[in-house]
């Protein structure tokens, strides 16, 4: 009995037009396709996520040009495969050239990637490498500069839900797919072309026949439907941290939407731990001393949703990213610190104020003996007299404290 191939595969573009989205790169004017078109084939790196035509781009440039192609996952490959390969450039079967895909090129160490210089050096081996991952962290920097870097995107929901359609209409003419279900397919997919066509091909195997006709409707395809993101589940990868960070420069730049947003695909991506921890920082960070009970209020809510556990966290972990986002901000006391451990980091500021070590030195006044808990005296030491580290912000809070300052000291502080 023979096996059928998943859908993804069976129906997998054998053209450029084919190709769901990425029309930066292999739309009518992509830079892609200009270049496969003059025969111009170097050696590339594709990054993106999973299922945005990667593979699909590799092997449609390997027959336009006419090369062999050779498959291999960096996951399970030894350097005995890439000799193999380099192998058939001297063969019958290399004399067009040798195309080497390599997928999840992340996974080879500098020893593998290194193997793989002399072969694109010489021209034996057209390299095209893939990895979901920012090659610029994880590919040799001898190997990167011998490759050209196309970035891959996640394909729009609505350019899936196309394909969907046709795909349905092709490999499914028998079956009734609702057009609630194709939407939801390709949401479900979350940029991902092949998961929402394994989607597609489980829900038509799923769905129950009602005389003679099988429907696929809303109902069935939210059975299948994940109740948590797969965006974020990568908690080393790039994705994962890119999120943080857009949580926390929207909250920085006082926008409560784009904070929330953020922080639900964290959630929903079911990490509750990382935006926790985040939330924490930015109420020091990024709102501090424009409102000093920021971290109190962080604090408790983070305590409040470790408590609670998914999916009830996500309230007070809302409420806390809404404060923050809509808070004063202020970044002085971090800016303070930074100032600091510049000075530490140079050597100064070795030696204490003898009157301010332990009580056995003599010489230190105390202030709350003084009028207004105040009295002039040498705190940093000698190499840093004169040094400010403190600029206050100009949020209603700090300026309070500056003229508090001002009156005490009897001086103006800028």
């Amino acid at each position: 009995m023979s096996v059928l191939s998943p859908l993804a595969d069976r129906v997998r573009p054998a053209d450029f037009d084919g190709i769901v989205g990425q029309r930066h790169l292999f739309g009518p004017d992509g830079i892609l396709r200009r270049m496969v078109s003059k025969g111009v084939i170097p050696s590339m790196i594709f990054f993106g996520p999973p299922g945005c035509g990667k593979t699909t781009a590799a092997s449609i440039i390997a027959a336009r040009c006419g090369k062999t192609l050779h498959r291999l996952n960096a996951t399970t490959a030894s350097l005995g495969d890439i000799r193999d390969v380099a192998k058939d450039t001297g063969t019958m079967m290399g004399i067009g050239g040798v195309l080497l895909y390599l997928d999840e090129i992340q996974y080879f160490n500098k020893k593998q990637q290194q193997s793989l210089l002399e072969y694109l050096e010489d021209g034996r081996i057209t390299l095209i490498a893939s990895t979901t991952e920012n090659p610029y962290y994880y590919i040799y920097d001898a190997l990167l500069s011998r490759c050209s870097v196309f970035e891959f995107r996640h394909v729009d929901a609505a350019d899936i839900e196309e394909r969907l359609r046709t795909v349905a209409a092709k490999e499914y003419p028998d079956a009734v797919v609702e057009e609630d279900a194709f939407r939801m397919l390709a949401e479900a997919g979350g940029g991902d072309v092949r998961r929402a066509l394994t989607m597609l091909e489980a829900a038509v195997g799923a769905a129950e026949d009602e005389d003679g006709a099988v429907r696929v409707d809303r109902e069935l395809v939210r059975q299948l439907t994940p109740s948590v993101s797969q965006s974020s589940f990568d908690r080393d990868g790039d994705v994962h941290y890119d999120l943080l960070s857009g949580l926390q420069k929207s909250i920085r730049g006082s926008d409560p939407d784009a904070a929330v947003f953020y922080l639900a695909r964290l959630l929903e991506g079911g990490d509750l731990i990382s935006p926790c921890r985040r939330l924490m920082v930015i109420a020091s960070e990024d709102v501090g001393p424009a409102y000093p009970m920021a971290p109190v209020i962080v604090r408790a809510c983070v305590e409040a949703a470790r408590e609670l556990g998914l999916p009830e966290a996500r309230i007070p972990l809302a409420n806390a990213a809404v404060i923050l986002a809509t808070a004063p901000k202020s970044n002085s006391a971090y800016m303070a610190y930074a100032a600091a451990e510049s000075e530490i980091h140079a050597g100064r500021g070795a030696e204490i104020p003898v009157h301010l070590r332990s009580p056995q030195f003599r010489g230190y006044k105390y202030p709350h003996d003084y009028p207004g808990h105040w009295v002039e005296q040498q705190y940093l030491p000698d190499d840093l007299m004169g040094k400010r580290f403190y600029e206050f912000g100009e949020n209603k809070t700090e300026q309070a404290a500056k003229q508090y300052f001002e009156r005490i000291k009897g001086e103006k502080k800028p």
